[in-house]
């Protein structure tokens, strides 16, 4: 059984991306779209590949999901707020069409959990927290400043989830919590060249290839 990848591809080269697989692949035919505006290419080698957009189809978007609008909507100029947090720092900013417009770093030290035991293991609990919330503050702030002089259309997480969640819910954070959310991506230490890398992919269309068993094989 191939085991299947997956490949980020921007909207303005998702045609030039559909135009290789065919090429490569004999042609392919298109299953009913999915709600979630998915769609399955199905190759005549036996290669599949099934493109997720960035973000559902709006609840009164008209026609069955297609490439064409798929593409369109992969390419919508969309201002995205990131909002990427690890333990020990955060990287904030508002991309469109895969730039940064806006962006804020930071660091702030929390410690690693311990096995130790007792009275010293609540204090370091206590102290963990203490500076888990003072990462999740001083995130949450800057967010809203950076945040404040653009019209956000959605938002991206990413790093640890937990902590991410936590921001976005911060007060400071509230008329964005409603916005919709991309899919939540895993990055190492949020610099700010990790902050660009999530900017440029932010509104890619999510492809998960499948070789043919053959192929696989080889």
């Amino acid at each position: 059984m191939a085991e299947p990848r997956t490949v980020l591809v921007s909207g303005e080269r998702l045609a030039g991306w559909l135009e290789r697989f065919a090429q490569r692949n004999g042609g392919y035919t298109i299953d009913a779209g999915s709600p979630d505006g998915a769609l399955t290419l199905n190759a005549s080698n036996g290669c599949r590949a099934v493109l997720v957009p960035p973000l559902p189809p709006a609840p009164e978007a008209a026609g069955a999901p297609s490439v064409q609008a798929l593409t369109a909507a992969a390419g919508e100029p969309r201002a995205v707020a990131l909002i990427l947090v690890r333990r020990g720092g955060y990287s904030v900013g508002v991309a469109r069409h895969g730039r940064l417009l806006a962006s804020k770093t930071g660091t702030r030290y929390v410690q690693s959990r311990t096995a130790a035991g007792g009275w010293s293991q609540q204090r370091f609990a206590r102290r963990r927290a203490n500076q888990a919330s003072s990462l999740v503050q001083a995130a949450a702030e800057h967010a809203s400043a950076v945040f404040s002089a653009h019209p956000i259309d959605c938002v991206q997480l990413g790093g640890d989830r937990t902590l991410a969640l936590e921001v976005l819910a911060h007060p400071a954070l509230a008329q964005y919590a409603h916005l919709p959310r991309l899919p939540f991506t895993a990055v190492p230490d949020p610099r700010l060249a990790v902050l660009q890398r999530a900017a440029a992919e932010a509104m890619s269309v999510r492809i998960t290839i499948t070789d043919p068993p053959e192929a696989a094989a080889g």
